[in-house]
């Protein structure tokens, strides 16, 4: 039976439209996938030796372990965020005299062996075939590494139950936080909880088959979750919700722009695609701790300033470059109405704008890294909300590829084309190009300073470029209306 579902999902795959186009993203896709790959697995073959050199009077294993706790919280929400729970056409197969149990098992014996999964392996296996050649005891490493293949199992199952809950996903980054908080502002040390737990396994590697326990139990519950819904008239029927409408009326002031911006609201919270793309954009905020924490990019000015743009831009670059793509399965109705078209681009704006402002002013915290890297950080909040937030709007007039915002945002390539990959120039190595001239030829102040400014003389020509911006749709109009009426 597993042979013949493994033989009607392969030719479901390459049967489908969908693999005839876009090879050429595919191909992206799979590079990106190799370049993970890679450095996970080239952090497990040379990490213990980095740890060795960098801090010698540390045992690297035990330094491993006193951060697996962070790794295992920050993988519990990358996955709630970007995993979705693979399935297969089970519709016709619930006609038909097989087990339940079967497809149940299938759809979760899939989901077992997926990238996700996959990934955290390149680097627990080369680490532990090191620690062992280093003379670490076989039995406690090999113990060690099975109780991280089931943790990686049990948070791929645990994810399947808290999928898309709202309350389960704040409660988890709630924790991540602030165990984050405690550790950098030395307020309890939480990185020696998480590494006695490991090291104790280590050193007794019978406790490892608590993970197997904790593997079970998880299975159990996802089974039986899933069975129950594995009827003609439930799952796999076409579900009608109610919407629910929240009270946006704080909108109303913008006048002729609220109804749409209240339609963009509605549409971020209630479909998945958009709603990952907006949760995103507040991880984006952390994106500046990978540099700014590190000596090495403190002789490379370019690279905190391509940090600097991300902190409150996650949101703008994300949402961004898809529009007006996200309104693609209702474009041709909202293109028969009777509205200025620029309304419609500056509700667009003004929601980019908002949410590049608010991620800045969450963005205060860096000042704990000096006030130098906070003016970098302020100088990309102005240069994202003038430059790149009009030019988004621009490039996002040669989009012609339809969105599903129902699937989930990880390896969807729904709305991806070359002009996605164009854009990044102008809107990341410019500005960076931009800071290191200045930076390298006048002095480190005048490379943000510059960059502000092209910020401050764009949201001075908005209204010229919104004009330009306005024809270039108008004209385009009917090109995107018969694009986005294709299905994807």
């Amino acid at each position: 039976m597993l042979s013949h579902f493994l033989n009607l999902e392969w030719k479901q795959y390459f049967r489908s439209s969908h693999w005839q186009k876009g090879i050429a993203i595919k191909i992206i896709m799979v590079i990106f996938a190799l370049y993970f790959i890679l450095t996970f697995l080239s952090i497990g073959v040379f990490g213990y030796y980095i740890l060795k050199k960098e801090f010698p009077e540390q045992d690297p294993l035990q330094l491993v372990n006193s951060y697996l706790l962070y790794a295992i919280l920050g993988d519990l929400i990358f996955r709630y965020l970007m995993q979705k729970l693979p399935v297969m056409n089970i519709k016709p197969m619930l006609s038909l005299p097989i087990k339940k149990s079967k497809l149940t098992h299938y759809v979760l014996g899939k989901s077992s062996v997926s990238f996700f999964n996959f990934l955290g392996l390149f680097f627990y296996i080369p680490f532990a075939v090191v620690l062992i050649r280093e003379g670490y005891n076989t039995v406690g490493v090999l113990g060690w590494l099975f109780t991280m293949i089931l943790l990686i199992q049990s948070a791929n199952f645990l994810n399947f139950l808290i999928n898309k809950n709202n309350i389960a996903f704040g409660i988890i980054a709630a924790i991540l936080l602030s165990l984050i908080g405690l550790h950098v502002f030395d307020i309890y040390n939480v990185t020696a909880i998480g590494g006695q737990v490991f090291n104790f396994i280590y050193a007794n590697p019978i406790y490892s088959l608590i993970g197997v326990v904790l593997l079970v139990i998880l299975y159990s519950l996802n089974f039986k979750q899933l069975s129950g819904l594995l009827y003609l008239d439930e799952a796999v029927q076409t579900k009608v919700q109610e919407a629910k409408s929240a009270d946006l009326s704080f909108t109303n002031r913008l006048g002729d722009i609220a109804p749409f911006i209240k339609n963009d609201i509605r549409l971020i919270w209630r479909n998945k695609r958009t709603k990952t793309v907006f949760l995103m954009s507040f991880f984006f905020l952390f994106y500046g701790l990978i540099f700014f924490t590190q000596k090495t990019y403190r002789d490379m000015p370019a690279m905190l300033m391509f940090a600097s743009l991300f902190i409150s831009g996650g949101f703008a670059l994300n949402y961004g470059q898809f529009i007006p793509a996200w309104d693609s399965a209702h474009y041709k109705m909202l293109m028969s109405q009777s509205f200025k078209y620029r309304k419609f681009l500056e509700s667009k704006w003004i929601l980019m704008v908002v949410m590049t402002t608010v991620l800045y002013l969450l963005s205060f915290p860096y000042l704990y890294f000096g006030v130098d890297i906070f003016l970098m950080i302020t100088a990309g909040a102005v240069f994202n909300i003038g430059f790149n937030s009009l030019f988004l709007l621009y490039a996002g007039s040669f989009n012609r590829k339809r969105i599903d915002l129902n699937k989930s945002g990880f390896g969807n390539t729904q709305g991806t084309s070359a002009t996605q990959f164009i854009i990044i120039i102008p809107l990341m190595l410019f500005p960076m190009l931009l800071f290191w001239l200045f930076n390298k030829f006048v002095g480190y102040n005048s490379g943000f300073i510059v960059v502000a400014a092209i910020g401050i003389i764009s949201l001075l020509l908005k209204n010229y470029a919104m004009n330009f911006i306005e024809k270039k749709y108008i004209k385009d109009k009917y090109a995107m209306i018969n694009a986005f009426g294709k299905e994807a």
